[in-house]
């Protein structure tokens, strides 16, 4: 079993959460009420939708992980799972982000994942989170 089907496993018994297929084409997707959430690309890649002003408020604390990757302008994140650390990771950051859809300002339509937006590369800490800050202090 692969880390995002562990993952999968673990959220689709949220009570919030309801799966069906990604609006990408690409994958499963988990929703709550206010839209989807979770989108399960491969068998290590998944993208959460956090929004822009959660992304914001947790940019520093991003640039240190290694299973987190950011794209400037999207309210997603990608989150590379490589073992249960990052698994329990994408499942805190879940919480999170029912959060945030409760509370945040959405976009008129959510900017779509990072499907062939992002490519796992080996990056330096911190190289990401640096152009975040930036953005969020706008």
């Amino acid at each position: 079993m692969t880390p995002a089907q562990r993952a999968r496993e673990c959220l689709t018994v949220w009570p919030d959460l309801s799966p069906g297929p990604a609006t990408c084409g690409t994958g499963h997707a988990l929703r709550s009420s206010y839209g989807e959430i979770v989108h399960f690309h491969t068998g290590h890649d998944v993208d959460l939708h956090l929004t822009d002003r959660t992304i914001g408020r947790l940019a520093s604390n991003f640039g240190a992980s290694t299973a987190i990757r950011l794209v400037p302008g999207s309210g997603w994140v990608t989150v590379h799972l490589d073992c249960d650390a990052d698994v329990d990771l994408l499942l805190s950051l879940v919480s999170v982000a029912l959060k945030a859809q409760q509370t945040d300002v959405p976009r008129a339509a959510a900017s779509g994942c990072n499907l062939h937006r992002v490519t796992v590369l080996p990056r330096q800490p911190g190289a990401a989170a640096e152009p975040l800050r930036r953005r969020a202090g706008r």
